[in-house]
């Protein structure tokens, strides 16, 4: 597929620890407008990370990216995974493995939206998660300062067997308090995945859907032999490193998407997207 991702880099974004449940990381800032926790994939906050940063914060948000791993601003490499990997897998602030599990590190994610909440107009925010911390989005949705929450080719738990690809990557009480708000407070949750990615089974879409139903939307791109977009099979970071602008491609529909789910939930709703780039 020809063309880069968009990147960029950490210039302007403020960056500062904050602590919560009993945790503290740094977290960098930028923009103004409704607010959006991103949390980072693997391996940290990289140029990719900070692209789609920047582009939110063009769209008119206040983004704040925590990064909980990682050296922010790092390219992403093979040599940067391998440095996170480890940490990321033994863990008891992430419990990479554990089905039906509350994970500490969504607990913290919660303080950073709800302190976001007070500072950013509108009635909460919006929460976005990729790769290992795709499901921790959904985790924060226990809380109502949370009103988009975004689960981008969610990874976790790791799924290495059928439990574990069964597993919303949310315990089964934070599970049923989604649900609740579903269908109480019209919540409603955002899924992205590539349909041949074996990081994010069918299996785990499918538990949300039979849980969420209307409620969670899902926009899946074609990764198959042949697929329009140019995809390889491998392709896995929907919001991230497949995204082409020029040409557009689907990934790019798909991050459209995505900025128009978050401005429909925290400002209104938006006019369209252009009928030439429904994916």
């Amino acid at each position: 597929m020809a063309g880069t991702a968009p990147s960029s880099d950490l210039t302007g974004w403020r960056g500062a620890p904050f602590s919560g449940a009993g945790l503290t990381y740094d977290c960098y800032e930028k923009g103004s407008g409704p607010g959006v926790v991103l949390i980072p994939e693997i391996p940290g906050i990289t140029p990719y990370v900070l692209g789609l940063g920047d582009h939110l914060v063009d769209e008119g948000f206040t983004v704040v990216i925590p990064s909980p791993f990682g050296e922010p601003g790092r390219p992403e490499s093979l040599g940067a995974v391998a440095r996170v990997m480890p940490r990321l897998c033994v863990s008891a602030e992430f419990r990479a493995f554990a089905v039906d599990a509350q994970r500490p590190i969504t607990a913290y994610l919660r303080a950073v939206a709800g302190d976001l909440a007070t500072r950013t107009p509108g009635p909460g925010v919006g929460v976005i998660g990729m790769c290992f911390t795709g499901g921790f989005a959904l985790a924060t949705a226990v809380d109502e300062a949370v009103l988009a929450p975004v689960l981008s080719q969610p990874a976790t738990p790791f799924p290495v067997s059928a439990k574990r690809r069964r597993d919303p990557g949310v315990s089964r009480g934070e599970l049923e308090r989604v649900v609740e708000r579903s269908r109480t407070d019209g919540l409603c949750v955002l899924g992205l995945r590539f349909s041949a990615d074996r990081a994010v089974p069918d299996e785990r879409f499918a538990t949300l859907r039979e849980h969420l139903g209307e409620a969670f939307e899902v926009i899946e791109l074609d990764s198959g032999p042949g697929n329009p977009g140019g995809f390889r099979k491998s392709a896995h970071s929907v919001l991230t490193g497949e995204v082409r602008e020029d040409p557009p491609n689907p990934a790019r529909d798909a991050r459209a998407r995505v900025v128009a789910f978050l401005r429909t939930h925290l400002t209104g709703p938006t006019p369209p997207l252009d009928p030439s780039h429904i994916i």
